[in-house]
């Protein structure tokens, strides 16, 4: 197996090793992001998560570990496992290009505040306000509003994911999200890196990503954790 498909098997684990390695906290050997910048760790020995989401937990309140197959330990007398998130994996295999249309515009951090309420509004949980500084976004904004991002979380040296998808709600069913994931999809291919995305089992937006040339590759699981 190539070392591409060894980092997409833990890419929080390799994101925080390349790219990102000046947002890693490690404990006992699990990696974890700082979490005022993404609540997400990764580990390899899941004999090592129980100790390490203790010491996590003290500057967390929340918090994932993220997991292909594997399922971590926790010692249950401080940390406390709210619910499995069962996702998947999808990797870019041909793009199918597509006409953009809307004025897809690069997203300074004066936005940073719009584009935390809005992705809070359709999808809370995930989305820390210093997750701007993970990649670049980039939205469509209407009647002087930002109605629809996109943007990069983990990264590698071979690798950039798609995420942060969200439309406001009231503007829904107007091809933004596709034209904007399209639109990142192809920035990330001008890097020479290869374009990847996570999201929930069964999400109907599956079908989109599929329309743009992606194709689902593995389970990639959300493991939610607070403290006791």
């Amino acid at each position: 197996m190539n070392n591409l498909q060894e980092k997409l098997k833990n890419p929080v684990w390799y994101s925080l090793n390349e790219t990102h390695k000046k947002f890693l906290i490690e404990f006992d050997g699990v990696q974890f992001y700082k979490p005022e910048i993404c609540s997400f760790g990764a580990f390899f020995d899941e004999t090592k998560t129980a100790k390490a989401l203790n010491e996590y937990s003290k500057i967390a309140d929340k918090f994932y570990l993220v997991s292909e197959n594997q399922e971590p330990i926790i010692d249950t007398d401080h940390v406390v496992l709210k619910k499995k998130i069962d996702g998947c994996q999808m990797v870019l295999e041909n793009l199918i290009d597509i006409e953009i249309t809307e004025n897809i515009v690069l997203l300074s951090e004066k936005y940073i505040d719009e584009i935390y309420d809005l992705i809070w509004l359709v999808m809370p949980g995930y989305y820390q306000k210093k997750g701007f500084e993970m990649g670049k976004y980039y939205g469509i904004f209407k009647d002087n509003k930002l109605v629809s991002i996109t943007g990069q979380r983990m990264q590698t040296d071979n690798f950039i994911e798609v995420s942060g998808v969200v439309t406001h709600p009231d503007y829904t069913k107007k091809g933004y999200a596709k034209q904007l994931v399209a639109y990142t999809t192809k920035g990330i291919l001008k890097e020479k890196k290869l374009p990847i995305l996570h999201t929930n089992k069964g999400n109907p937006a599956i079908s989109l990503y599929e329309k743009l040339g992606y194709k689902l590759t593995r389970d990639m699981n959300w493991w939610l954790f607070s403290k006791k």
